[in-house]
C-alpha cells in the first residue's frame, strides 16, 4: 500500500516488538472510503493491519470506532495467540488515525499542513 497525500486521519503506532504500523484514511461522504498503509513489521502485523482496512472501508466514522483487536483476530481465525498485540497495535494505530480525523473534522485547516 502507499500513503495518502493530505489524508483525513492519521495514526501511527510501534509496537514493544519493534513493529510499525502508520494508517492513513480518505472519508468521502462520511464513509471511510480508503485505508492505505506503511508497515514495518512482521506477517501477522501485516495481516492485522490489512483487516482493519477491510473491517474500516464503507463504514461511517462512527461505526469504524466500533472495530476491536477482537473483531481482527476473529476475521483472521489463524492469529497464533502470542501475536494478538499485532491486532492490538493495528487497532490502535487506527484508533490514532480516527482521532485525528476527529480533530481535522473539527478543524478542517490541520489538513493543510498534514504528514
Amino acid at each position: 500500500h502507499e500513503t495518502i497525500a493530505q489524508s483525513d486521519g492519521y495514526g501511527k503506532r510501534i509496537g514493544s516488538c519493534g513493529d510499525t504500523v502508520e494508517l492513513f484514511l480518505k472519508v468521502q461522504n462520511n464513509q471511510i472510503h480508503t485505508v492505505s498503509m506503511r508497515i514495518e513489521g512482521c506477517l501477522n502485523t501485516n495481516a492485522c493491519a490489512n483487516t482493519v482496512a477491510i473491517l474500516a472501508e464503507g463504514k461511517t466514522p462512527a461505526e469504524a470506532w466500533e472495530i476491536t483487536a477482537d473483531d481482527v483476530v476473529a476475521f483472521l481465525e489463524t492469529l497464533p495467540p502470542d501475536h494478538y498485540h499485532c491486532a492490538e497495535l493495528a487497532v490502535g494505530a487506527f484508533y490514532k488515525a480516527m482521532a485525528d480525523l476527529n480533530a481535522k473534522t473539527c478543524h478542517p485547516w490541520r489538513k493543510l499542513y498534514d504528514r
